[in-house]
């Protein structure tokens, strides 16, 4: 029996994340895996939802720098961390994430210019070294993933951002990606049927 892991899809805005975490918790049920949860970041607890609301919400009297965007999701994110995640894992119980602090190495560093030492110091002083068993990168060009989003809702704060800090915000992902070991990129710029058949084999290889 394979031992419980840890399980990030990490992309941009429109790359299917969401679609992703459901269809690899279908994969994994299809392994006979049962215990499995799926978390959102930030969010899925009850302060970390309110914190979520907060980072995207538009405030059209004020505007919130980018070190208290940075702050604010950290603050979600260990919540979940340290009151779900963690338990979690201790317990046996698969974890799939949307998103984990990779997201705030691209956005708030690559994207909004924040020093990634200040990053990196958050990260080891609140997760003691808590890092995902397996990333998923869904590689999707800004203008593909936006194209997506504008279909479905009113842009949030995050999704109103220009192309020129989505173009940034990858390559930062990009760039760390590839000096993360255990990690898989999938080009999401395809159709989902085709997205899901590249999830799926690449999933089922790295469970052998």
């Amino acid at each position: 029996m394979i031992k419980n892991k840890f399980i990030v899809i990490e992309g941009l805005e429109g790359a299917g994340k969401t679609s992703a975490c459901i269809f690899i918790k279908k994969i994994l049920k299809q392994k006979n895996i049962k215990n499995i949860l799926l978390v959102r970041q930030p969010g899925s607890t009850l302060i970390s939802e309110e914190i979520r609301h907060l980072i995207k919400k538009n405030f059209y009297n004020e505007e919130m720098v980018k070190e208290t965007e940075l702050l604010l999701m950290y603050a979600a994110r260990v919540q979940l961390v340290q009151t779900i995640i963690v338990p979690a894992l201790k317990n046996g119980i698969w974890v799939i994430s949307d998103r984990h602090d990779l997201s705030s190495f691209a956005y708030q560093g690559g994207g909004l210019g924040i020093d990634k030492k200040f990053i990196i110091i958050l990260k080891k002083f609140l997760f003691n070294n808590l890092d995902p068993d397996l990333t998923i990168y869904l590689d999707v060009l800004p203008e593909i993933g936006l194209k997506r989003v504008f279909k479905r809702n009113i842009l949030d704060k995050i999704e109103s951002r220009s192309l020129d800090f989505f173009y940034k915000t990858r390559k930062s992902y990009l760039k760390n990606i590839k000096l993360d070991n255990n990690s898989i990129t999938i080009n999401a710029n395809m159709n989902i049927d085709s997205v899901n058949k590249n999830i799926k084999y690449q999933l089922l290889k790295w469970l052998q």
